[in-house]
């Protein structure tokens, strides 16, 4: 007797299409014959500078101990998290990268009769949690290529449990300032949880810089996600965190997985809350990089969205997928984002400068290819 497995599935389960990550480096050069030491990957928004030798030390140290279970609670990382930021630690919730902790926030407060919001062209991982518990997720149009808050505080209704607001976006690089964000959340009830979703926000420097932790103390329904994944080098460990009122953390820490950050990782992620060299020049490389990038698409004449985070989404046509192919055959990976609704962009992580510069040559190709039809 054959079964269909997939009619056995939750109904949510059953229309969701699985997350497309970034095109590793190993798989193209499998594909194409390439040398992995020649592709240059742009796709994924990680760090061109690599480990922090401060995490990478912690991290060697760690391996001694890999036959015992890793502290559920996360103490020591907890205890640098709340040193650093100046919060408690009983508001802080550690995930298997950020993306953990937005999956366990909706268990924890969406039913299949709730409605949850966010903008069009935010990150996929919303309408994907979402759909999955079975609950309906109401898209608002974009502004601009960001959100709008405006008409995001007037899609609330009474069914409304959740609302997700990237700052900075993914994948548009877009931001809302401070009172913006205040505004906004001014307008939200309190029955209504407010996920602002800051993965790219110590690229953000300035006087104008947004930061949800000032704002906790005011809004008791909001929680402030971030992580290691980006600005601190640490995508392959998985360590994200967030920071709510002790109320909501306690919630939260009663779904999340009971050791769903790893010892390696934790040791990692607290040794590199103390490189401040390597942040540092992080932001200084993403920065230039940003301006590199965008001297080269002005000069190409493409359109391009300005960016505050390390990667930036610049509009190649209508052939964008030809493109992409094409930069692939070069050994570039960038990344498309049709499937956010952006089908003339090509999403570009900010990389080394002799990265980016590689990437710029092999565009001006491509576009050349494209335009005489080969």
């Amino acid at each position: 007797m054959s079964i269909d497995y997939q009619s056995l599935a939750v109904r949510g389960v059953q229309a969701l299409s699985p997350y497309q990550p970034g095109k590793p480096i190993d798989e193209l050069a499998r594909e194409l014959g390439l040398n992995p030491a020649d592709i240059v990957k742009l796709a994924s928004n990680e760090n061109p500078l690599g480990p922090s030798e401060k995490a990478l030390a912690a991290a060697r140290e760690a391996l001694s101990e890999l036959c015992l279970y890793p502290d559920g609670n996360g103490f020591d990382l907890k205890q640098a998290l709340a040193k650093r930021f100046g919060v408690d630690m009983s508001q802080i919730t550690l995930g298997n990268g950020s993306n953990d902790l937005l999956e366990v926030v909706a268990r924890c407060f969406v039913s299949s009769d709730s409605e949850v919001i966010f903008s069009q062209y935010a990150f996929a991982v919303y309408p994907i949690v979402t759909q999955a518990i079975g609950a309906k997720g109401i898209s608002v149009p974009a502004k601009d290529w960001g959100h709008d808050l405006d008409a995001m505080a007037e899609a609330v209704t009474d069914r409304t449990r959740l609302i997700f607001v990237a700052n900075p976006n993914n994948p548009t690089g877009t931001v809302h300032g401070q009172e913006a964000i205040q505004s906004f959340l001014d307008r939200i009830p309190a029955s209504v949880i407010v996920v602002l979703d800051e993965a790219y926000c110590e690229f953000f420097e300035g006087e104008d810089a947004p930061d949800g932790l000032k704002l906790l103390s005011r809004y008791p329904n909001l929680i402030v996600c971030r992580t290691f994944s980006k600005a601190w080098g640490l995508a392959a460990l998985r360590v994200g965190y967030s920071f709510s009122s002790p109320e909501i953390a306690d919630i939260l820490n009663r779904v999340r997985q009971p050791f769903n950050v790893d010892s390696i990782a934790l040791a990692a992620a607290t040794a590199v809350l103390d490189d401040e060299d390597y942040l540092q020049r992080s932001r200084e490389v993403n920065a230039k990089g940003l301006r590199q990038l965008e001297q080269a698409f002005e000069r190409m004449g493409l359109p391009f969205i300005p960016s505050v985070g390390n990667f930036i989404a610049v509009d190649v046509g209508d052939q964008a997928m030809e493109v992409y192919q094409s930069l692939l055959k070069q050994g570039v990976i960038v990344r498309p984002v049709a499937g956010y609704g952006m089908p003339k962009h090509l999403r570009v992580s900010v990389g080394l400068p002799e990265e980016n510069e590689k990437f710029i040559q092999a565009l001006e190709h491509a576009l050349d290819a494209v335009n005489r039809g080969e």
